[in-house]
């Protein structure tokens, strides 16, 4: 087992696809790693310690830059499944054949997207805080909700304090989960990630634009993601409505929901503690089936 934390873990480099990707890689080496598809305007610092330590005690983590972001090289596409074939070629640029998935807020959507072009490659995925194609935003503009432009257009004093809007209810108790979050998220003090470019940004608004538009009959695609899946979310998300994860599973043939309470769109930051345990429960489920399928073909 790695000795690694997340914020010990070094960054290393692998070329696929023509891109260098940025990633770092640790945890319990059993069973398959869980490959985590970041946030709007995430880097590989924009993980919540408590989260990935937790489930590095159970399996390997892998965290990546997709291509255009921060650290790795390429340009950032314009579409989700531009980026979704990127994370593949990724995936198998570690040599990687079968993996775990994870996808948050837009990462669930190109995780979505990787599991409909290489189902072989899925075994389980988790989708947090995330929608589906033509998903709900109100009446905001470019399938943004009105909250997230009014959010994201504000300035903050830190400027780490958007994340206190972003994630976490106005509630005292969520504010304060919020506060030990910013600690968590700023304690990798050497070796921190480059920062984004400003091309970073509009091209993921242009992704969530075409994803939102999508064509054809509402959710119908869901149908063919026939992984075990795991969604969660706050049941009061401003940045991806909570109803979009009711879309999901609604839609999806192998979907359970789980929903925090006074909770936005970071829930899993808030009630880490809960999600690292019921991840590791739905995952195990997984890894048990397949010891047992393992022994019985030994046999």
């Amino acid at each position: 087992m790695s000795t690694y934390t997340a914020v010990t873990v070094p960054t290393q480099f692998v070329e696929a696809n023509g891109i260098r990707f940025a990633y770092r890689r640790w945890g319990k080496r059993s069973g398959l790693p869980l490959v985590f598809n970041q946030h709007f305007t995430g880097n590989l610092d924009n993980w919540d310690p408590a989260v990935l330590d937790g489930l590095a005690k159970e399996r390997e983590v892998i965290l990546f830059n997709n291509a255009g972001v921060a650290s790795s090289t390429g340009e950032v596409p314009t579409t989700f499944p531009g980026m979704a074939k990127n994370a593949e070629a990724f995936i198998g640029g570690l040599g990687l054949t079968k993996v775990d998935l994870l996808g948050f807020s837009i990462g669930g959507m190109v995780a979505q997207q990787i599991t409909l072009d290489r189902p072989d490659l899925i075994r389980n995925l988790i989708l947090v805080g995330t929608a589906p194609r033509n998903h709900d935003a109100g009446n905001g503009q470019g399938h943004i909700t009105p909250e997230t432009a009014a959010i994201f257009g504000a300035t903050y004093n830190p400027p780490e304090n958007l994340w206190l809007k972003v994630f976490f209810t106005d509630s005292e108790k969520s504010h304060a989960a919020g506060r030990a979050f910013l600690k968590r998220y700023l304690s990798r003090t050497e070796n921190r990630d480059t920062p984004i470019s400003d091309k970073v940004a509009p091209a993921q608004i242009a992704a969530i634009g075409e994803w939102g538009s999508h064509t054809g009959e509402r959710f119908g695609y869901l149908k063919n993601i026939q992984q075990p899946t795991l969604v969660v979310n706050g049941n009061h998300d401003v940045i991806v409505y909570t109803v979009n994860s009711l879309y999901l599973i609604q839609n999806m043939p192998n979907a359970k929901l789980i929903l925090y309470p006074d909770a936005n769109h970071g829930s899993w930051y808030e009630h880490h503690e809960d999600f690292v345990f019921e991840t590791n429960r739905f995952l195990d489920e997984s890894d048990s089936i397949a010891t047992v399928t393992s022994s019985a073909a030994a046999d």
